[in-house]
């Protein structure tokens, strides 16, 4: 279905999103949001949908997102866990969950990789981005949540060591993969990330993932909500 990019996309996404008994929901809330809901639309309608605003990094400290936890309690923390799904040849387990061997694919630069030294775990949307966003309003279990966000796999992703330091903190205004094949698929997660957690996005940022969505398919995203 494609949906009018007017004045009406608030009330149009409602429409669709909200279940038939549920209250009206209001102008400044399109998604409709609540924790474990999924919603499906086009990508560029998603976009639309994502509150545009300022942002502020007054307070910010990296030690406010606590990370690697081991959540689940099986002596393998985060970065370990984001390891052994996405390895291309799994590696071998040791004692505390050491992780040797193996081999992986670093998509920012379209890159192999044989064993996990040569390789970060990225916060797809930085730490310091999401806190620029709303999570500078969030409790600290909700920033440790974000930080290890292992419920949608578009959140974290083993890349190069390199790539992710030439990213550091910024927004695709100013850093995209280099890998050129790879863009439309990093924006495409970026906003559905930014939905997942009901992140903002800032006026430089909108316009450069509109004008990198605007040579990519309307490829349509699921998003199942977090906050």
């Amino acid at each position: 279905m494609r949906f009018a990019q007017t004045a009406a996309l608030a009330a149009a996404l409602a429409a669709l999103l909200t279940p038939a008994a549920a209250h009206a929901v209001p102008a400044a809330d399109p998604i409709g949001r609540a924790a474990g809901r999924t919603v499906t639309l086009p990508v560029r309608d998603a976009l639309a949908a994502l509150p545009v605003r300022d942002e502020d990094r007054t307070g910010y400290e990296r030690t406010k997102f606590k990370h690697w936890v081991d959540a689940d309690k099986d002596g393998c923390n985060t970065r370990a866990e984001v390891l052994r799904t996405e390895a291309v040849i799994a590696p071998e387990q040791g004692a505390s969950c050491r992780l040797s061997g193996g081999r992986w694919y670093s998509p920012y630069d379209d890159r192999y990789f044989t064993g996990p030294s040569g390789l970060d775990i990225d916060h797809l949307v930085p730490l310091a981005e999401a806190w620029d966003s709303g999570a500078s309003a969030w409790s600290p279990a909700e920033r440790e949540a974000y930080a290890n966000d292992l419920g949608d796999g578009r959140a974290l992703i083993a890349v190069s060591a390199a790539s992710n330091r030439s990213k550091a903190d910024q927004d695709p205004a100013t850093w995209l993969p280099p890998a050129a094949g790879y863009r439309c698929q990093y924006v495409t997660d970026w906003v559905a990330d930014k939905t997942r957690w009901g992140l903002s996005i800032d006026s430089g940022e909108e316009a450069a993932l509109s004008q990198v969505l605007s040579q990519c398919p309307n490829a349509p995203i699921s998003v199942t909500l977090a906050r």
